[in-house]
């Protein structure tokens, strides 16, 4: 798999639910979020800090302890696993450098996520030219991303199964 093919695998995978919206969904998460306000820094920092992002076939862990972000996807020959550190940039703005391995390579890749509220809903959506979409409806429904996200390390213990194999050609 090349690297090209694997940054776009990954970023499918963690984007996921833009790639599965409808084309009137996202129009409307997209005039919404034209006159939504940025969250703050501590707002971006308490739905991230100490949680897991449950993925379709994965998942991304954002430690506290020096902002370390751990991160497994895929199996097989799919497979890869992600080491590097979060932070938050902009007012809204959530971004993770990470360092990824597949069977035999590895790769450096920066993933950042917008984030906008207004009247109680949050909308994301991936930088730089990501579409909107909403990630978590006033009241929270079950399916929002923001629902995929679950307190404590979810990553670690696949991580460490899956790593030894990325360093086998």
């Amino acid at each position: 798999m090349s690297v090209f093919r694997s940054i776009t695998l990954i970023t499918a995978i963690i984007c996921g639910v833009g790639l599965s919206t409808s084309a009137g969904v996202t129009a409307q998460a997209a005039s919404g979020a034209d006159t939504a306000k940025p969250l703050s820094n501590s707002e971006i920092y308490r739905i991230y800090s100490h949680n897991s992002w449950m993925w379709k076939d994965g998942a991304g862990y954002f430690a506290v302890s020096k902002r370390q972000f751990k991160a497994w996807s895929g199996k097989g020959r799919n497979a890869s696993v992600g080491q590097g550190i979060w932070f938050i940039t902009d007012p809204g703005k959530l971004c993770f450098r990470a360092t990824w391995y597949e069977k035999g390579t590895s790769f450096p890749a920066t993933t950042c996520f917008s984030h906008r509220e207004k009247n109680g809903v949050i909308y994301q959506r991936k930088e730089p030219d990501g579409d909107w979409y909403i990630f978590k409806h006033a009241p929270a429904r079950k399916g929002d991303e923001l629902t995929k996200f679950r307190r404590g390390d979810y990553v670690s213990r696949q991580l460490e199964r899956m790593m030894p194999a990325m360093a086998s050609n």
